[in-house]
């Protein structure tokens, strides 16, 4: 079974979600109910909620909307990985308020959309650092050439652990593979840094990618990070605008072949229980290793 590190549930009658207006095919409701059908039936058994980018005023509402989602009976939802806003003086106050909700289990703040600047700001940098000795990761959505900006706030806060979203989101339909390759090697090297293999076939041509035409990226990212440094993820529904979830895990576990046991369950499943102390499931045999 498989652990999804990265839904997004966009609900605009409850949240307001300024940058949707400007992706037109995904500026519509995307329930939890959907998702969940899709996901059970790619043999999704639990799933971390990733924040999605809403207005900052209704960041902590995010969180109360998805800690209703996962108190459904059945729900695959066991976590969430919450908005924020480094560079605002009050990101300590707001730390200190959602860091007791065991719902959440780490932050992001997107900065692939954002001046390249904000990340180098001393206040940002100084409430990154604040994660330390917390147990909460910080996904990092950043693009390629913007990686080094990345390494830096890596190297500056080396207790936090983060995660790299998407595999540091490259051009597959571009076919660009550098500044890419040499800055994924390079941030490779921070122990503090796990990716996530997550729904880089939003990055693919949506009508003629194929699972080897995602290989190579894949397994550059692998063999940088390693197998104990990899998770997987859906980015459902901007997955949708590649083929959708189910193409996704189809995909992935052809790009799998070849692969250990061990290793496919750490990627698909074990590395994020470990990381986000997420525990083993009941029920389903599993030979966890918890070092």
């Amino acid at each position: 079974m498989i652990v999804d590190t990265h839904l997004h549930v966009i609900d605009p009658s409850v949240l307001e979600y300024p940058w949707l207006a400007s992706v037109p095919a995904l500026n519509q409701p995307w329930s939890y109910e959907a998702y969940a059908l899709e996901a059970r039936r790619a043999g999704i058994s639990r799933t971390l909620h990733m924040e999605v980018d809403v207005a900052p005023d209704h960041i902590e509402d995010e969180i109360s909307n998805v800690a209703t989602l996962a108190a459904l009976p059945g729900s695959l939802i066991v976590g969430a990985i919450a908005s924020c806003r480094p560079e605002d003086q009050g990101f300590s106050a707001f730390l200190d308020r959602v860091s007791g909700n065991p719902l959440v289990k780490g932050f992001r703040r997107v900065l692939h959309v954002m001046p390249d600047e904000l990340s180098e700001q001393p206040l940002f940098r100084e409430n990154i650092a604040r994660l330390s000795g917390t147990g909460l990761t910080f996904d990092l959505c950043v693009l390629p050439h913007q990686l080094p900006k990345a390494i830096a706030l890596t190297d500056l806060s080396p207790d936090v652990h983060f995660i790299l979203d998407h595999c540091g989101v490259p051009d597959i339909k571009g076919d660009s593979r550098q500044p890419w390759r040499d800055n994924m090697a390079e941030i490779a090297k921070r122990p503090n840094v796990t990716t996530k293999i997550s729904g880089v076939v939003a990055y693919a041509d949506p009508e003629s990618w194929i699972a080897d035409t995602l290989r190579p990226w894949m397994e550059h990212t692998v063999n940088c990070f390693g197998w104990d440094r990899v998770v997987w993820g859906s980015d459902w529904p901007v997955c949708t605008l590649g083929g959708g979830l189910l193409a996704w895990v189809a995909a992935t576990h052809a790009l799998l072949e070849g692969a250990s046991s061990d290793e496919k369950q750490k990627l698909l499943r074990g590395n994020a229980e470990r990381i986000w102390s997420l525990g083993v499931e009941t029920g389903i045999p599993t030979h966890h290793n918890h070092a």
